[in-house]
């Protein structure tokens, strides 16, 4: 929490651009309630599973602090800047490319800052293994790994020390717990605020009996068993039923009046402590430990995918991403030179950067592609748009403010 990478979340983006308006929650704020919701699912596990519980080794500090530490390296301007880094790494001959959740396990084991005798935030083995939602590197021939990875090949000492004690490719019961959390967040809390600013058209959602969300969600479900299309219209009928069943949310466009916003906090609360309780614990050979109720999960999957289709899908929002990129690959460029007689040289670079990452590409053998990433992942939006209007040449600003510390 006291890391100067968690402190940079304050100005990153969670789904609308940070600092659009103060109805929208950043992506320190997203990451605040993911801790806190991991935190309660493992103290209810602790009381509803105690044996289970302890065998599985649950502890809610753990739990807690993966959810801190979770999405410390998401990129400037979300999931648009993950992609334009993904393709510049990839383009410029690291194959690993760049994924946010490998990006934080790089940070709180490498880039982090806090003892001199050594890099990273020195966490335990399993706050470590607690922060991998995907416990393996990239394969770009396994389905399940070429999108989504938890580490880079330059971590693997680390990796194999958080997992030593883990089945390959199974995520450890507190990681299971903490991504359950996220998804919780996500889909409750960014439903709340999009329909703050009246951005979800709930009489288009219900009016075709859900049809075109059922299928949107059924399509972007991957890995879908084959009852998932019956489970989503079932879920669709159990969702349609609890938010009608408290009042003012659907009846009319919110306009903040105290009736509204009772409804709002009663259908956060329901719905938090809902999928809360869609936890139970078995431990099993080869498993996290950690299931979830079928039912639940379909419903959380609609709800995620109401933001997926009314907001993120957005013509506005996708030009935002569009203009975004170009800042990305601009500065990416910047930051990628050819040798180091050009790096040393480089006088433009913030202070934050060099010398030491002379020695960190040298002594832990880092790619020019991934330093490049580093530096432009670890800006908040602000500074990406003031450094990229200093160095061309849109604003001069001032000398006194190296815009970067």
């Amino acid at each position: 929490m006291y890391s100067s990478a968690f402190q940079r979340l304050a100005g990153v983006t969670q789904v609308v651009r940070a600092g659009e308006a103060d109805v929208f929650h950043t992506r320190q704020q997203h990451t605040f309630k993911v801790a806190q919701v991991g935190k309660r699912i493992a103290q209810y596990c602790q009381q509803k599973f105690g044996a289970a519980c302890d065998e599985l080794g649950i502890d809610p500090e753990v739990v807690d602090a993966a959810g801190l530490a979770h999405d410390l390296g998401h990129p400037p301007f979300g999931h648009a800047g993950e992609s334009t880094l993904d393709q510049l790494v990839t383009a410029a001959g690291d194959e690993e490319g760049f994924e946010g959740n490998a990006q934080t396990f790089h940070i709180i084991t490498m880039l982090g800052v806090r003892y001199e005798s050594c890099p990273g935030l020195d966490l335990t083995r399993a706050t470590m293994a607690a922060c991998m939602k995907y416990p393996w590197f990239r394969e770009k021939e396994h389905p399940d790994r070429k999108k989504k990875w938890g580490a880079y090949r330059c971590d693997q000492a680390d990796f194999e020390f958080a997992r030593a004690f883990h089945p390959e490719g199974v995520q450890t019961a507190e990681a299971a717990l903490m991504d359950w959390a996220d998804d919780i967040a996500y889909s409750v809390h960014d439903l709340e605020e999009f329909h703050r600013c009246r951005a979800i058209p709930w009489e288009s959602i219900f009016g075709d009996g859900g049809e075109e969300l059922i299928g949107n969600t059924l399509r972007n479900w991957h890995g879908a068993p084959p009852s998932a299309e019956g489970r989503l219209k079932k879920a669709f009928g159990r969702v349609e039923d609890v938010l009608t069943g408290i009042g003012e949310v659907r009846e009319r466009p919110y306009e903040g009046s105290r009736t509204q916003r009772v409804a709002l906090r009663n259908m956060t609360s329901h719905l938090i402590t809902r999928y809360l309780e869609a936890v139970s614990l078995h431990p099993a050979k080869g498993s996290s430990g950690v299931v979830i109720d079928p039912d639940r999960e379909a419903e959380v999957k609609l709800l995620k995918q109401i933001a997926r289709q009314y907001i993120i899908s957005s013509p506005a929002l996708l030009a935002q991403q569009h203009g975004q990129g170009l800042l990305i690959r601009d500065l990416f460029d910047c930051f990628y030179v050819s040798n180091e007689a050009e790096l040393k040289g480089l006088k433009i670079f913030p202070p934050k950067f060099l010398p030491s990452r002379l020695a960190y590409i040298q002594d832990f053998d880092i790619t020019r592609a991934r330093f490049a990433a580093d530096c432009v992942a670890s800006l908040t939006e602000g500074e990406v748009i003031k450094l990229h209007a200093r160095l061309f040449g849109l604003e001069a600003g001032s000398v006194l403010d190296p815009i970067v510390r």
